[in-house]
């Protein structure tokens, strides 16, 4: 986290980025819960409908956009 903002920058050499990947508000939060040992995408919706002023469906596809995402760069086991 630099100046409130959580920043991920890829140091596994076979990932193939350039640069670094700021994260918005959702994505913040969500990076967060899943540092404090959140696992389930239920976790996570429940996480965001308490934070945000958002439905459980929508919710839902930030969660999982976000991990699958997170998966697809190899930031996630």
């Amino acid at each position: 986290e630099i100046a409130g903002q959580i920043i991920a920058m890829p140091i596994n050499s076979a990932l193939n980025l350039n640069g670094i990947i700021t994260l918005n508000g959702t994505a913040q939060t969500l990076w967060k819960a899943l540092e404090s040992g959140v696992e389930s995408t239920d976790e996570l919706v429940g996480v965001l409908t308490s934070e945000y002023d958002v439905s459980e469906e929508l919710a839902r596809e930030a969660a999982e956009s976000f991990v699958s995402k997170l998966r697809e760069l190899d930031f996630l086991d």
